[in-house]
């Protein structure tokens, strides 16, 4: 364990990629969820298709084909409901797709960049996990890279047995940062999915909703809302990150240092998370 003056602070902050620190309202992989389905014939609403977002996206392709609406609009179309070869060829359809849509969709969240500075200047390293796989993220770092965000380490789901929400990913950031106490991490995501992986690796886990897939708005949708509009999708943003178990809930990726702060304050009281 590492202290300052005595006192354990956070050590690394390790952040999801896609709707918290690039592609603000998460939408490469949303739209291509749909796309995948509907070329099938099978209609997935937005709100269906972001529920599982943040996880192996075979998995959420998986957890798609199995909603009840979407189940009985390919048993109507196809004779029986989706099978598990259906979902890995859905999957293998989607890779592509997303690979395309990811280099649409790379531009740095604002405020990532200050966020990551500012961190840093306090001495705590900067982990990253995604439910992309290397492939997907074989094009994003470096578009990342080119406006300036670069974290410590990336793991991306196949790098690991197991996506979202198990620990996997986060455990295997804190083991490349060289921290061994999950207490020292804070997991920042957007998702449900990020949450719980904070929490089933006994990280601090903070939501971020501005610019998360909960909101779910591109920035120009975002801004030509009215603040009564915001507020309310802001609401129930918050209230599904806060019913999935985060510690802290920020407005968006700027505020994270304040959390860590209160997150440093409760350490020092020989709180874990």
């Amino acid at each position: 364990m590492t202290f300052t003056n005595g006192t354990p602070t956070v050590r690394a902050a390790i952040f999801d990629w896609a709707g918290t620190t690039v592609d603000f309202g998460c939408c490469a992989p949303a739209a291509v969820f749909l796309e995948v389905f509907n070329r099938r014939g099978i209609d997935v609403t937005i709100e269906q298709a972001r529920g599982p977002m943040g996880m192996h996206k075979r998995d959420h392709i998986r957890i798609l084909a199995q909603l009840d609406p979407v189940a009985e609009q390919w048993r109507s179309k196809y004779g029986s409901r989706p099978s598990e070869e259906d979902v890995e060829s859905m999957f293998a359809e989607f890779v592509p797709l997303q690979v395309d849509a990811i280099a649409r969709h790379a531009d740095v969240i604002p405020g990532a960049i200050e966020t990551i500075a500012t961190l840093r200047a306090r001495g705590i390293a900067i982990g990253s996990t995604t439910g992309y796989n290397a492939e997907m993220m074989a094009v994003l770092t470096p578009l990342a890279a080119q406006s300036g965000y670069a974290p410590d380490c990336m793991v991306c789901v196949s790098d690991v047995k197991e996506g979202r929400p198990a620990p996997d990913m986060a455990l295997e950031a804190m083991k490349r940062l060289g921290i061994d106490d999950p207490a020292l991490c804070v997991k920042v995501g957007d998702t449900v999915a990020d949450i719980k992986e904070g929490l089933n690796a006994k990280m601090w886990s903070i939501g971020v909703v501005d610019h998360g897939n909960e909101v779910g708005l591109s920035r120009a949708e975002f801004d030509a809302l009215s603040p009564h509009e915001i507020a309310a999708r802001k609401k129930t943003a918050l209230r599904r990150l806060v019913d999935a178990g985060a510690h802290y809930v920020a407005s968006t990726i700027a505020d994270v240092p304040i959390c860590i702060d209160t997150i440093n304050k409760r350490l020092a009281t020989g709180e874990r998370p």
